[in-house]
């Protein structure tokens, strides 16, 4: 899954800040000495839009206001102003154009602890196009979620991703793409950038959501999705050693929505039949949506 670290170069990206447009080219910059910069006093979401819809893009912009709040920040706009940039954005594109859409508000003070009046907001919206439907391996790895009381994991934070580029890092080293992450009880968390589904005997396990790791939205709305088709999807603790007896697994995530997992360690799995319905059911879904 290269494409979530992948370069963008080649691709145009818009920013937004300060009140206009710019295209990245004209290279704006935070000061290097905000607690932003330097003490990872940072929220960010991320939304998509491809094929003339956003998905979910209400709920992706109202989350980075939340993950801001959640770690002590004083947000400036609120998710209904943030999304009608991040559609302004979207309209400065050719129709269609598949987009990476990125809120961020960041620590602008330079103090270690503020009054939080001090928040800067950015949105960037940079093409990004949709990746196909392959399969990716993946491995375990020693480093772990935090538990909620070590880190601010109820909010899509940037100083929480050190720590996941760490064990992205340690199990590509092993050979694999990326790594499956356990929370600090050694219970299954998610892999390295997504959220992890695994199907057994027709039936769909998913972590259960213990505060280690983020309940995404693009999650939520797969849950959502194949329980309205009629599947059992259980949400549970999930010891590492079923992986290796899965039948299928897929992750999701914004960037790639719902992506195979086709090896974990020795399990080699195929690209199986609940996996295709659920991109699927999530790509008829987003069809219907308006951008």
């Amino acid at each position: 899954m290269k494409e979530l670290h992948g370069s963008a170069a080649g691709l145009r990206t818009d920013v937004w800040m300060d009140g206009d447009w710019q295209d990245q080219d004209n290279r704006f910059f935070i000061d290097p000495a905000s607690n932003g910069f330097w003490l990872g006093m940072t929220a960010f979401d991320g939304a998509r839009a491809f094929d003339g819809c956003a998905p979910d893009l209400d709920r992706h912009c109202a989350r980075v206001v939340t993950s801001a709040e959640r770690l002590g920040l004083r947000p400036t706009l609120t998710g209904p102003e943030i999304e009608k940039l991040a559609r302004e954005g979207i309209a400065r594109f050719d129709p269609g154009t598949a987009l990476y859409i990125c809120p961020v508000f960041t620590g602008d003070c330079l103090a270690v602890i503020t009054d939080n009046d001090d928040t800067r907001f950015m949105l960037m919206v940079r093409e990004a196009p949709m990746p196909e439907l392959s399969g990716f391996s993946a491995g375990a790895t020693p480093q772990r979620r935090p538990s909620r009381d070590m880190a601010p994991t109820d909010a899509k934070a940037s100083c929480l991703y050190p720590n996941v580029i760490r064990g992205m890092r340690a199990a590509q080293e092993r050979g694999f793409d990326q790594g499956v992450v356990l929370d600090p009880n050694g219970n299954v968390a998610e892999f390295s950038f997504s959220n992890l589904f695994m199907v057994k005997d027709g039936v769909v396990h998913t972590p259960v959501e213990n505060g280690t790791f983020l309940n995404g939205i693009t999650r939520q709305r797969t849950i959502a999705l194949l329980r309205d088709e009629g599947l059992t999807v259980e949400e549970r603790t999930i010891d590492f050693e079923e992986l290796l007896h899965a039948d299928e697994m897929f992750a999701t995530g914004n960037y790639t929505k719902i992506k195979p997992c086709t090896r974990v360690e020795d399990n080699e799995m195929p690209i199986g039949e609940v996996t295709r319905r659920a991109r699927e059911l999530y790509w008829d879904w987003a069809a219907r949506q308006n951008a």
